[in-house]
C-alpha cells in the first residue's frame, strides 16, 4: 500500500557552525557558535518519534562519512593538511538536511509505475557539492527494490537547489528522465522579493501537501498566474495564503512558519502542522495559526517540535525530511524506524557523539577520530557495512 514515507536524515557528529551557506539567514549569523551534536541528534529522534505517535510512517537516513576524505584527495590535500576553509567544507553535515538530497516522483505520476528519485547535485555549494556520492550509495541500498528507479544526478552546471541557483534546465531534465506528463507539470519561479528577504529555499516560504498549497502571500514571481495555471490543472487545489499584512516575510523566515511539515494523518484525512518552536513564539505566526485552526481551514492541528540546533544552522522541520511516497514494505527495512530502533540509535548517539564542538576544534585529530568512530559504530549496530566504505 502506498504511503507518504518521511525520511528524516540523522544528525550527524560532525554537526557545527561554520556559517557555509551564503543568502542562509540563521547559518550565518549563528556562524562561529558552539554546536550540539548530541543534542542535535537527540532532537532529531524526538521528532521522529512525534512523527510516529501521529501515526505516520517513518524512515530514517543515516550520517554521511565526515571528513570527506576522498573529496579533499581530489583537491590534492589531506584533512590534516588542508586549509581551514576546506576543512570546515569537508566536514560540514549537512547531509542531515534530507529534503535536500533529491527530487522525488511517486510511482503514480511517472510513465513506468515506478517510483523515481534524481540525486541532487548541489553543485553551487562546496560544502554540499560532495555530497552526492554518500547519497546516492544510500538511497541506492534504501530503494534497491524494483519498485524504484535511483538516479545519478543532473551534471553540473546546471544547479538543482535553491531559488537564485536552481536552473530550470535542471528541473525540465528531471521531469523527463522521470517520465512525467508534461501537461501536469508546473517550474515556477520564486519571487525576487522572498530571495531577498532570506528565503534561500522555496520550501521556507511554501509547502504543499496533497490538495492544499500552504504559502506566503510574497512566495512566487507571479503570484495570480501560478495560482490560475495550479486550478487549471487541478480544480480541487486548495489554496492557504497567508497575507503579508498579517506575518511578514521576516517573521515567515525566521520562524520557519512554512519549514513545517504539512502531513495528512490517519483516520480522518485530516492535516497537521509540524512546526519549530520558533514558529510558536513569533506572536503574529502563532496568533495566524490559532485563527486558522480555530476556521474551516484544512490544517486541522499544529504539533510543535524542538529542533533549535537545526534551525541554529538553517534547517527546520521540512529541511530534515525527504518526503516518497511507496509503499513501506519495499524499503529496506534498516531505513525504516519504529520506537525500538530509535532507542537504540539514541543509546549510541549518547554515547558516542561530540557533546560540542567550537570553531577551533574543527582541526583537532582527536574530535576527527571520535566522528568517524561515531558514525562507524551506529553504522554497524544498525547493520550497514555497506556503507562504511562511502
Amino acid at each position: 500500500m502506498l504511503r507518504e514515507i518521511n525520511f528524516d536524515g540523522l544528525i550527524g557528529p560532525s554537526h557545527n557552525y561554520a556559517g557555509l551557506s551564503p543568502g542562509n539567514l540563521a547559518a550565518t549569523r549563528n556562524s562561529g557558535n558552539v554546536s550540539a551534536p548530541r543534542a542535535a541528534a537527540l532532537q532529531g529522534i524526538e521528532k521522529m518519534r512525534a512523527n510516529l505517535r501521529l501515526g505516520l510512517a517513518q524512515g530514517i537516513f543515516y550520517p554521511l562519512a565526515r571528513p570527506d576524505h576522498a573529496w579533499l584527495a581530489s583537491l590534492g590535500t589531506r584533512y590534516a593538511d588542508a586549509p581551514r576553509h576546506l576543512q570546515a567544507q569537508a566536514l560540514s553535515a549537512s547531509a542531515m538536511w534530507a529534503a535536500n538530497a533529491a527530487t522525488v516522483s511517486p510511482a503514480p505520476d511517472t510513465a513506468d509505475g515506478k517510483c523515481h528519485l534524481s540525486v541532487a547535485n548541489l553543485v553551487t555549494m562546496k560544502h554540499r557539492s560532495h555530497e552526492w556520492p554518500g547519497t546516492l550509495a544510500q538511497l541506492r541500498v534504501a530503494f534497491a527494490d524494483p519498485a524504484f528507479v535511483v538516479h545519478a544526478p543532473v551534471p553540473p552546471p546546471f544547479g538543482d537547489e535553491g531559488p537564485a541557483r536552481q536552473s530550470r534546465d535542471a528541473s525540465e531534465a528531471i521531469a523527463r528522465r522521470h517520465g512525467l506528463s508534461p501537461e501536469r507539470c508546473l517550474f515556477v519561479e520564486q519571487s525576487t522579493i522572498a530571495i531577498a528577504a532570506g528565503a534561500f529555499h522555496n520550501d521556507v516560504v511554501a509547502v504543499a501537501n496533497g490538495p492544499v498549497l500552504f504559502t506566503h502571500e510574497f512566495a512566487f514571481a507571479d503570484r495570480l498566474g501560478t495560482h490560475a495555471e495550479l486550478r487549471a490543472r487541478m480544480p480541487e487545489v486548495e489554496i492557504v495564503e497567508v497575507p503579508a499584512a498579517r506575518v511578514s516575510l521576516a517573521d515567515a523566515i525566521s520562524s520557519y512558519l512554512f519549514n513545517a511539515q504539512l502531513v495528512t494523518l490517519p483516520g480522518d484525512g485530516g492535516m497537521a502542522l509540524i512546526l519549530p518552536t520558533e514558529a510558536r513564539d513569533t506572536p503574529a505566526v502563532w496568533d495566524w495559526l490559532q485563527e486558522h485552526v480555530a476556521g474551516n481551514g484544512p490544517i486541522r492541528r499544529l504539533e510543535v517540535v524542538d529542533v533549535r540546533q537545526s534551525m541554529a544552522n538553517g534547517g527546520g522541520p521540512a529541511c530534515l525530511r525527504l518526503r516518497v511516497v511507496a509503499d513501506p514494505e519495499r524499503v529496506d527495512p534498516r531505513f525504516i524506524v519504529d520506537e525500538a530502533r530509535l532507542d537504540r540509535i539514541a543509546e549510541i548517539v549518547a554515547a558516542r557523539w561530540p557533546e560540542e564542538i567550537a570553531p577551533d576544534q574543527i582541526a583537532d585529530p582527536e574530535l576527527i577520530l571520535q566522528i568517524e568512530s561515531a558514525r562507524h559504530a551506529l553504522l554497524s549496530a544498525m547493520e550497514l557495512s555497506e556503507l562504511l566504505t562511502d
